[in-house]
């Protein structure tokens, strides 16, 4: 009696081992194929050229028009029309002009960093949220993006039901 209690607790024990160890699940995706499918990414990839450019434009106009006054400072010392203490006003004028261009192309960046920030923002959690959704639903444990997976079962690639959750 003793040794069948012995093996019905060890059968017991084995059992709810064998419960606790579950295989653990694991899937991929290409998170950088999905966002290069989303209409979402392309148009706000669109406003951010769009933003680039104006603002490019508006940087090329300010440089040029420093360059045409600076052309023209060096024709009025040339022609000797400018007093030496003009020609030292003059230079720190330009110089003053040089130093907003400069930030103006830092608050430029800085502008299109957070633009890009505000679009895409929205569009990364609803593809983190996709597929944390597609994991729950999956019983995936772990999902991992392909680009830092050096080897994987295609078997486990969950790129098409992530799709499927952000169609949805």
């Amino acid at each position: 009696m003793k040794s069948l209690l012995k093996i019905t607790c060890l059968i017991v024990l084995f059992a709810a081992a064998a419960g606790t160890l579950q295989a653990q699940k694991f899937g991929y995706v290409n998170s950088a194929a999905i966002l290069a499918e989303m209409p979402d990414v392309k148009q706000a990839d669109a406003n951010l050229e769009a933003l680039q450019k104006q603002l490019q434009k508006k940087g090329q106009s300010m440089l040029e028009q420093l360059q045409q006054d600076y052309t023209a400072l060096q024709k009025k010392v040339q022609g000797g029309d400018l007093s030496p203490k003009q020609q030292e006003e003059e230079a720190q004028k330009l110089q003053a002009r040089e130093q907003e261009i400069a930030k103006f192309e830092q608050d430029m960046r800085k502008q299109v960093s957070d633009k890009r920030d505000e679009l895409l923002g929205p569009i990364y959690e609803k593809v983190n949220q996709a597929i944390e959704d597609v994991a729950k639903e999956n019983n995936y444990q772990f999902i991992f993006d392909q680009n830092v997976l050096l080897y994987s079962e295609e078997s486990q690639n969950v790129n098409e039901l992530v799709k499927a959750k952000l169609a949805n």
